[in-house]
Parts: structure tokens; sequence; C-alpha cells
């Protein structure tokens, strides 16, 4: 079997205990190299006073990382500036935010050329090397310059935006250039497939030789829609650990005789909080006799505080949860919980499992693991309901959940109505389909057929560019 090579921005590998606090991304990448012989590269999210290369390897319950720091410069222009200033918001259609700086496009070329020069000496010839997310579209283009004749494979996490979009950013037709340099692209959903084919068709000239190809900059590219799953067994484990229990327990004596709705989401203005905020907001006023049934729990972990538009949304988002309380509080009684702090995946699992609604409704969302976490999560004889936004990746595969516009606070309000009002034959029908689907389309399912697909791929790239 070829030893795996993944390769993301940050490599943060989780414990067995669930006792780090990370990201569905990290949980999945840990799932993947468990399953392979190999390692995970990329940042150790600490800083150097100069890059020099320097690697430090180890080995974490079956994962082996090799990280290298970078210097303050490369996390100014390359993460808080190009990555999260500019394809961030751009990738999540909101050109308002994004902000286009040549010293930021230098930064991440040249963090993108520094991964590769340090990657590129404990890379084999049989080596399958699979690239994540937007902050390394270069990195193929980087190692093939440094002659690497690998297969490498490059996965979005993150929406691809429609043309009209992407053409917004500054020297567009050489980032998706970059993408020809790999063997096989893959997007979550076939809609930002397609959104990455119409693209290539139409604004750089490129043709599509068969399904599943496409040509352009004089080279060929395979590509997928690989929607990703959580870690399904692994999840279902969690759920039996004393935390989840206790966590679980915790929140039901909490919401002893009301309902517990719960929202988890990085404070993000993609997520859609603010509006969230608003529907839960419009749902009180418009059902006053429903409000001391209630309490809302938002879950918002602070990210990338030193950029601006994240300390804006925090500052909107604590007077809107100041006013909800404000406004329906009564003395022994509060309707709603903000809580900008990291738990645990064991008591998020306990969190989701006492709650009667999910309430998952981002703007725009590469695929969003909370909501499959939140569906695993439920007892099967008495499941919460799964609120989603129609323009999260998962709504593709997640279509008994209630789909919701999340611009709209009277399309969350209704949807809240309507979640605490369903009968449990109905809730039961519902999330039935929905588990299935977390169980059948789940990690393993989603690494398995990238993997597979990427080792099918001839390595004859100049006779399919041909």
């Amino acid at each position: 079997m070829s030893r795996l090579i993944i390769v993301s921005n940050r490599v943060n590998p989780p414990n067995a205990s669930g006792e780090e606090t990370v990201g569905g991304l990290a949980m999945a990448l840990a799932a993947a190299l468990r399953e392979y012989s190999g390692l995970w590269f990329g940042w150790s999210g600490k800083t150097t006073p100069e890059f020099t290369g320097a690697l430090n390897i180890h080995t974490l319950d079956g994962v082996t990382a090799a990280v290298v720091d970078l210097e303050e410069a490369d996390l100014d222009e390359y993460y808080n500036g190009y990555a999260n200033k500019t394809l961030w918001p751009l990738f999540h259609y909101r050109t308002d935010l994004a902000a286009y700086d040549r010293a930021y496009g230098e930064g991440y070329s040249r963090v993108n050329r520094r991964f590769a020069e340090t990657l590129a000496p404990l890379i084999e010839p049989d080596d399958l090397i699979w690239v994540h997310d937007y902050h390394l579209i270069p990195l193929g283009r980087e190692l093939r310059a440094l002659g690497v004749k690998n297969r490498i494979g490059f996965f979005l996490h993150v929406p691809w935006p429609a043309r009209q979009v992407f053409t917004t950013l500054p020297g567009h037709a050489l980032l998706a250039q970059a993408m020809f340099d790999y063997d096989l692209v893959g997007f979550q959903t076939v809609e930002y497939l397609q959104a990455f084919e119409e693209y290539v068709l139409n604004e750089v000239g490129g043709a599509q030789p068969d399904p599943g190809r496409l040509k352009a900059f004089g080279r060929t590219v395979k590509v997928g829609a690989f929607p990703i799953g959580i870690d399904a067994p692994d999840f279902a484990r969690m759920l039996k650990s004393a935390k989840a229990r206790r966590m679980r327990d915790l929140m039901t004596a909490a919401t002893v005789f009301r309902y517990l709705v719960v929202g988890v989401d990085r404070l993000d203005y993609s997520k859609g909080l603010e509006e969230r905020f608003m529907g839960f907001e419009r749902f009180l006023a418009d059902n006053p006799d429903m409000r001391r049934e209630v309490l809302m729990l938002q879950i918002a972990p602070v990210s990338r505080e030193s950029v601006e538009a994240y300390q804006e949304i925090r500052g909107r988002l604590d007077a809107l949860s100041g006013r909800i309380n404000g406004d329906f509080a009564d003395v022994d009684w509060n309707p709603f919980r903000y809580v900008n702090k990291n738990y645990r995946r064991d008591e998020l699992a306990g969190i989701y499992g006492a709650a009667r609604v999910g309430l998952v409704t981002p703007l725009r969302d590469g695929m969003n693991l909370v909501a499959k976490e939140f569906v695993a999560a439920q007892n099967p004889e008495d499941p919460g309901v799964l609120i989603l936004s129609r323009f999260a990746g998962a709504a593709r595969q997640l279509e008994e959940a209630l789909l919701v516009n999340p611009n709209s606070p009277e399309d969350i309000a209704d949807a809240l109505k309507r979640a605490l009002a369903m009968e449990k034959p109905e809730r039961i029908r519902r999330w039935r389909a929905l588990f299935d689907n977390v169980q059948r389309e789940d990690v393993t399912a989603w690494r398995d057929a990238f993997v597979s697909a990427l080792a099918g791929v001839t390595e004859q790239r100049t006779a399919l560019a041909s």
C-alpha cells in the first residue's frame, strides 16, 4: 500500500480521549491517517523570528505529525492576510469583506513555497499526497516546480464560489491555474464542483473531455464531489463516555420542564449567527405562550481575533444576546445563553444529546459536521429535530432536516415553532433517514473514495494534458 501524506495549514491531531477541542477537519484527517501509514504535515501554530524549515516530528495515537514554525510576517500575510481576509470571505460570498493587498498575495505564495521546500525531502517515490483547503491551493504547483512527480490530490473544504464572485479576485486565473497542477481536485458537493467547472469552461476557455475531467492551461485534471462525514463509530463510543453522560445529565437538569435549542459554531460571519439570534428573538416575540418552555444555548468559540471583521461580529453578537435577555427574561428565567468558550468534543456530544432542536444555520458552508454530530447524538426513541441551512453543504445529504433560508429570521422562527411542536413519530421518521446517511457516508467513506480516486489516476500526466 502506498504511504499517504496529508498536508493542511494546521496540524493538530486530537487524542483518543477527546481532550483536544479541535474542529471537524482535524478529526476527519486524523481518522484518515490512522488507517494509512504516512504522516501529517503543516504549520505547528507557533512562530519563530526566522524561518529555518526545521521540522518537529512526533507521533500521537497512531498519527505521525511533521510540523514547521512560521515567521510573524508569514502569519500576518499568509494566514491572517490572504487566507482569512481575502479567500475566506470571497469563497463565502462576502466580497464586501474581502481585502486585496499585494503583500498578502506575496506572503501566501511565500509560505506555500516554504511548505513545498520543507516537505519535498520527506516524500518517497510511491507516496500519495493529499493537500487540504484554501490555504494551500498553490502547493501542488510549488511541489511540481521542485520535481515532485507523485500523484497529488487537493480537497477544498469550503465552497467554490460562483464565477461572477470568483472573478472579483485579482489574479483569479493564476489561482485557478494552480488547481491544474493536481491530479485530482475534490469538492464537498456537486454544486461546488459545477461552479468550478463553469468557471473553467466559460472564463478561461477550458474544455471537458469527458465527465469528471477538465482541461485548461495545457493540463488535464480529474475532478469530483466527495462529501465529508464524521467518524461515526468513534462518535458513538464517545456518547457512552463518562464526560458525555455527565454533560447530558447536567444540561437535562438545567432545562427541566423546558426544551433545549442548541447551536455550536466557531465565531464567524459565515455562520449566520446574527440572523440566528434574531430568528430566536422573533420566535420569542411571536410565541409568548412558549417562551418559558424554551432555552437556547449558543456556543461560539472565538477565533481569528486579530482580524477586524471578527472583532466587529463579536461586539454585535454581545449586544444582540443582551437585548434578547433584557427583553424577554424573568426573575427566575433567561431564554438565552451565549458562551464564547471551547468545549471538549465528548462534552459537546452530551449537549447535543440533551437538545430537542439543533440549530445549524450558516449563510454558506462547505459541509458542516456539527449537523451530522447532532444527528448522531440523538436518542433513537425520542430524537431531537435538526434545523439546517439550505446553504450548508450537508443540506444535500440531510434532506429530512427542516431546511431553512438562514438569511430570514422569520423562516428560522417558523422552523423553531414547527420543530418544538413536532410529534414523536415524525421526529423518529426524520431522524432515522438522517442517521442512515450519517452512518453510511461517514469519514471512512469520504477518505476511501478520495484516496481510491487519487490512487487510480494515471501517472502519465503529460499524456493526459495532450
